[in-house]
């Protein structure tokens, strides 16, 4: 394989110019095309990934399958926070509605290859790497996207129903749309100089 050669200025502008955007951002009813969904899951797949164990696993929720979702938990937040006294009806609401302002949903999974033998940080990190493949490539469309780890994630009754086993971990979720303004958030860094120290 010949040496690629890479636009440094663009590589630049898509890291410095990526955003999220959330729910109430999102324009509804207008979906995103699939074929630029699987060009973001294609992308993620190239994440660094030490003895090549690609730890990323991925469901994608859309059209009806995002009420699938929405009902799955909400339902399974009802029935925790009955058990804990802790029920609140706005809740239960908001994770039966947002799913379905969204065009996709992704939810990210760590698959862990035991055999391997490594840190689960390693893992950790290629997933993180892979969901940061797909926030540059879902901003170069110019799409609203996010990564929440709310709901289910922190669920242990939840790992069977997206096929995780006990040494598999849930990450989150990746919220994709068309974004309901043309306006794109200003980011916010303190300056790496303040983060950095230089041993020469």
């Amino acid at each position: 394989m010949e040496k690629p050669e890479f636009n440094i200025e663009e590589v630049n502008k898509i890291i410095r110019g990526r955003r999220s955007m959330f729910v109430a951002q999102f324009k509804e009813n207008d979906p995103v095309e699939d074929a630029v969904i699987q060009e973001m899951l294609e992308n993620a797949n190239w994440a660094p990934t030490h003895k090549l164990t690609e730890p990323w696993s991925f469901t994608v929720f859309s059209g009806e399958g995002l009420k699938k979702f929405a009902d799955f938990q909400a339902e399974l937040y009802k029935e925790r926070a009955t058990k804990n006294g802790n029920f609140i009806e706005a809740t239960y609401n908001k994770f039966k509605e947002n799913p379905l302002k969204a065009s996709h949903i992704i939810a990210i999974k760590l698959k862990r290859d035991l055999k391997a033998n490594l840190p689960v940080m390693e893992e950790i990190a290629a997933v993180s790497m892979a969901v940061q493949n797909m926030y540059l490539t879902a901003s170069a469309h110019g799409l609203a996207a996010y990564w929440g780890t709310g709901g289910p994630t922190f669920w242990p009754e939840a790992k069977s129903w997206f096929g995780l086993e006990e040494e598999d971990m849930l990450m989150g979720f990746f919220y994709v749309a068309k974004p309901a303004t043309d306006r794109w958030p200003l980011g916010r860094r303190k300056p790496i100089e303040e983060k950095v120290e230089w041993v020469r």
